[in-house]
C-alpha cells in the first residue's frame, strides 16, 4: 500500500505541477513543452535511483543523476504546496486569476522562492549540530564515560567519502572513549563505498565503534552491508550483546525489517549493568521501558528531512526526535548526521550527540 502511494501520488503531483506550469509561464508553447519534459526527466532519475540502475554508469554521473532525482521529489513537494495556497486564495478570490495565468512576475517570483527556500536547506543540512546528552547512572560505573552517537549516516552516492571524512574528524575531536551508531550507515548501493574505499575513513576513527543495523542495509543487502561493517572495523550487534568494562552492556537489535528479530524480553543481561540499547526504529518504546533498559539510541525517522513531512512524523512515532521519558527509560531519537536523498535540512536538522554517562541519580 506505501510503496502504491508512493509511486501515484507523485504521478499526480506532476500531472498538477505541469498543468499550472503550462498555464502561469508566459512562454510559447515549444518552451514551455520543454521545461515540462525537463522537470519530468528529473523526477524519473528518482525511479532509476530506487531500482539501482545508477551502478553501472561512471561514479561522477551517477552522483549527479542521484542528487537530482532524489532532490526532485522534495522541490516536487514544495511546488504542490505552492499551487495549492495559490488556487486556495483564487477560490476565495484573495488571489487574482490573472497571477496564475502567462505571468512573468508570479512565474519568476516562484522560481526565486523554490531557490532560495532549497539553497538555505542546503547551507542548513551541511551545518551538523552538535548535541550535549547528560546519563545518569544509578548503577556503578568503572569511570565517567563520552559516547559519541550517531545514526543515518547514509553514505553512498550523495553523502561521499569527503563528507565522511568531515564527519569522522568532528567524532575524533570530541575524544570519546566509545561511538555509537544506530543504523543506516549504508543508503543503498554498494558501489559507491567500495570504489571510494570508505572502509579507510571508519579506520581513522580513534574509539570502538558499536552498530546495529538500519532497514537500508537491508536494502543494500544485509550480507554485503555486514562485510563492509567488519572490513571496516565496526562491532556490528545483530541481535547480540557487548560488554564495556563489565558495567555497561550495549544490545544492539536487527533492524525491524526483521520480523522475527529476538524480543527485547528475551535478552539476559546483568541487571547491575547500565544497559545500552540500539534499535534503528523507534517503536514500542514500551518495551524497552518494561524491559529494564536504562537508555535507547534510535533514528531512521529524520523528523521528515523538511517541513512539513516533521509534523507527519511527530504524529506517527510517540517520539520521533530528540530525548524522551518513559518511566526510568530514558531515550534520544536522533534526526540523523547524513540524509536520504536530497540534502536539504528544513525545519529540522543533521545532528550528532555527544553523551557524558556519570554515576547519581
Amino acid at each position: 500500500m506505501w510503496m502504491l502511494l508512493f509511486m501515484v501520488l507523485p504521478i499526480l503531483a506532476l500531472v498538477y505541477i505541469g498543468w499550472h506550469v503550462w498555464a502561469i509561464i508566459p512562454f510559447p508553447a515549444l518552451w514551455k513543452s520543454l521545461i515540462i519534459i525537463v522537470l519530468l526527466l528529473c523526477f524519473s532519475l528518482l525511479f532509476f535511483s530506487i531500482m539501482r540502475k545508477f551502478d553501472t554508469m561512471p561514479l561522477p554521473v551517477s552522483q549527479a543523476m542521484y542528487e537530482i532525482g532524489t532532490s526532485s521529489i522534495m522541490i516536487l513537494l514544495y511546488l504542490v504546496m505552492i499551487f495549492l495556497v495559490l488556487d486556495l486564495g483564487r477560490l476565495v478570490h484573495i488571489v487574482p486569476k490573472s497571477l496564475l495565468y502567462h505571468n512573468c512576475q508570479m512565474s519568476l517570483g516562484i522560481f526565486v522562492f523554490i531557490f532560495a527556500i532549497f539553497l538555505y536547506g542546503n547551507i542548513h543540512y551541511k551545518n551538523k549540530v552538535r548535541v550535549p546528552l547528560e546519563l545518569k547512572s544509578s548503577k556503578p560505573l568503572a569511570k565517567d564515560y563520552r559516547i559519541v552517537m550517531l545514526s543515518d549516516l547514509h553514505v553512498g552516492y550523495h553523502n561521499t567519502r569527503k563528507e565522511l571524512a568531515r564527519w569522522v574528524d568532528m567524532i575524533n575531536a570530541e575524544n570519546p572513549d566509545y561511538i555509537l551508531i544506530a543504523g543506516d550507515i549504508i543508503d543503498g548501493s554498494m558501489r559507491p563505498l567500495l570504489e571510494e574505499r570508505m572502509v579507510e575513513e571508519f579506520h581513522r576513527l580513534k574509539a570502538p565503534v558499536y552498530a546495529c543495523l538500519g532497514n537500508h542495509e537491508y536494502y543494500a543487502g544485509n550480507p554485503e552491508a555486514q562485510q563492509f561493517f567488519k572490513d571496516a572495523g565496526i562491532r556490528l550487534l545483530i541481535d547480540s550483546v557487548a560488554q564495556i568494562d563489565s558495567c555497561i552492556t550495549i544490545i544492539g537489535r536487527d533492524d525491524r525489517t526483521n520480523m522475527r528479530r529476538k524480543q527485547l524480553k528475551d535478552y539476559s543481561v546483568d541487571k547491575n549493568s547500565y544497559t545500552i540499547v540500539l534499535d534503528h526504529q523507534p517503536y514500542n518504546l514500551d518495551r524497552a521501558e518494561a524491559a529494564g533498559v536504562d537508555f535507547q539510541l534510535s533514528g531512521h525517522t529524520h523528523r521528515g528531512q523538511v517541513w512539513p513531512i516533521s509534523w507527519i512524523t511527530d504524529r506517527i512515532y510517540e517520539c520521533s526526535w530528540g530525548s524522551h521519558q518513559r518511566g526510568k527509560t530514558q531515550f534520544y531519537v536522533s534526526s540523523g548526521i547524513g540524509i536520504w536523498g536530497g540534502k536539504f535540512r528544513i525545519g529540522t536538522q543533521s545532528e550528532y550527540i555527544v553523551a557524558e554517562l556519570r554515576s547519581g541519580e
